[in-house]
């Protein structure tokens, strides 16, 4: 046993300082995008709160929206939003940047999204994704994130065995879960490292191993290979559509099938609907019933542009096992499929993380400063030894 710990020792400290800098970054950037949803909502409407009129006020047609909120921008839109709260705006994105917020009881449209909050976020993801890499050098800075990732899987799991007690004794089990007042900072750094080590252990396992599941395709398709299921074809990407070219007919006679959509789920907290590329297409709603970060909440809904019949209703029980775990996963890595709860969590953990780091290069570098004077001292000559000269005589 203390072989095998030794040898789980000594693989790792080196994986830690190989890695350490990189999950250093991802892991403070982790925190800064723990409440993402949150901050970017909450600048983009303090001040478009619309408050309807009485309390028997309806919001006016979507396609009066979208209409508004096209002759104000100059462009087609791509999907519309709405949500239960009846003072929050309407939300009609044109594409992935921009959306435009209108009031939903006047059709007044109330502005744009804060770019600044929305820039400071896209800054920090493309850290915490490819380390700030632009262009072509995000292949490589995925291909590094991955492999840090991987990399931080081990130091958790190996961690957590390193730090459980030799002796389960009182005294052993305190050193390692609870953090001690006036130690030296080799021994301060020590204790910090097991204490937040072993509290976050298991939090931060399941936010690594979801990274490592995003990161790579085959560890995606083995989530469906654990539940006996086989891994779904990978997506072909499709080509981008010209939404300036939408005939206003696409966004015609919209309301009937929102109307229809709102009586599928009574609960629902937000509706979102893609504007459709063809008069004749089917419409999708994405109807969800939780803070958009819980994929059992959600359900996608399809309707017969012609009838509003259901062509499709695909709620989350209606998921293949390895399609609702794989699910689960991308947003256990936020901590959102549980909720503010779990991002708090994932943010705390994500920022112990940043500690086990620092910690831990510190702790290696004093052993390898340790390391080099132990192995200078033993080159030095004993006393009365000759010291010899340059040509080794």
């Amino acid at each position: 046993m203390k072989k095998l710990r030794k040898i789980i020792f000594w693989c790792h400290l080196p994986v830690g300082a190989i890695a350490g800098v990189v999950i250093l970054i991802m892991c403070v950037t982790g925190v800064l995008l723990s409440y993402e949803k949150q901050i970017t909502s909450w600048a983009d409407t303090r001040g478009y709160r619309a408050a309807p009129p009485t309390t028997e006020t309806q919001h006016l047609p979507v396609e009066t929206l979208i209409t508004k909120a096209r002759e104000s921008r100059g462009a087609a839109p791509t999907a519309v939003t709405l949500k239960s709260d009846r003072s929050a705006p309407a939300e009609v994105a044109f594409g992935r940047e921009t959306t435009l917020f209108v009031n939903p009881y006047t059709g007044a449209v109330l502005g744009e999204g804060s770019q600044k909050t929305r820039n400071f976020f896209r800054v920090v993801t493309d850290w915490h994704r490819w380390l700030g890499a632009k262009g072509d050098n995000r292949n490589v800075a995925r291909a590094i994130t991955g492999a840090c990732n991987l990399g931080f899987l081990f130091l958790v799991a190996s961690g957590f065995y390193l730090w459980w007690p030799r002796n389960l004794n009182w005294k052993a089990v305190r050193n390692v879960t609870w953090f001690r007042r006036g130690l030296p900072s080799k021994a301060r750094d020590f204790n910090w490292h097991n204490t937040i080590g072993f509290w976050s252990a298991v939090p931060l396992f399941i936010v690594v191993l979801s990274a490592v599941v995003i990161s790579y395709t085959w560890a995606g398709n083995l989530v469906y290979r654990i539940v006996g299921e086989t891994p779904p074809a990978p997506r072909a990407n499709q080509p981008a559509s010209n939404a300036n070219k939408e005939n206003s007919s696409q966004t015609d006679n919209l309301n009937s099938a929102w109307v229809r959509a709102e009586q599928q789920v009574n609960d629902w907290q937000s509706i979102s609907m893609q504007l459709p590329t063809a008069a004749s297409a089917p419409l999708t709603f994405n109807i969800d019933r939780g803070n958009g970060g819980q994929p059992q909440k959600r359900a996608q809904l399809v309707l017969d542009r012609a009838t509003n019949n259901v062509v499709r209703w695909e709620p989350f029980s209606t998921y293949t096992r390895g399609r609702q775990l794989r699910s689960i996963l991308r947003f256990a890595h936020t901590g959102e499929v549980i909720g503010m709860a779990g991002q708090t969590i994932a943010a705390l953990v994500s920022a112990g993380g940043a500690v086990l780091v620092i910690t831990g290069l510190a702790l290696a570098f004093r052993r390898l400063l340790g390391w080099r004077a132990r192995r200078s001292k033993s080159t030095q000559p004993t006393i009365g030894e000759p010291i010899p000269n340059s040509a080794g005589d």
